[in-house]
């Protein structure tokens, strides 16, 4: 069985800068949806809060696996977010 260049049993091989131009094609794409999908939120949030702002009340799990309201504390307990990108994922 005779295979012409750049095709093989399975179908037609794809040339390096065929396959690299398709990378960078999407690479660009999900770089420009990832920076236009962080513009929007961060405008959304820095506008929703300023400095000073009475804490709007909101729901988390916590590292104890227990669910927290910040109701349950507002004007008992003085409360302290403390969010750590990356603690706990090895990572």
């Amino acid at each position: 069985m005779g295979l012409s260049r750049g095709a093989s049993a399975l179908g037609t091989v794809k040339q390096p800068e065929e396959i690299m131009s398709q990378f960078v094609t999407r690479l660009t794409r999900l770089t420009l949806a990832a920076f236009l999908a962080a513009v929007a939120l961060g405008s959304q949030f820095a506008a929703a809060l300023e400095v000073g702002d009475k804490a709007p009340d909101f729901t988390l799990q916590a590292s104890d696996g227990q669910t927290y309201s910040m109701s349950q504390f507002l004007g008992k307990k003085p409360v302290v977010i403390a969010f750590f990108p990356k603690a706990f994922t090895g990572g």
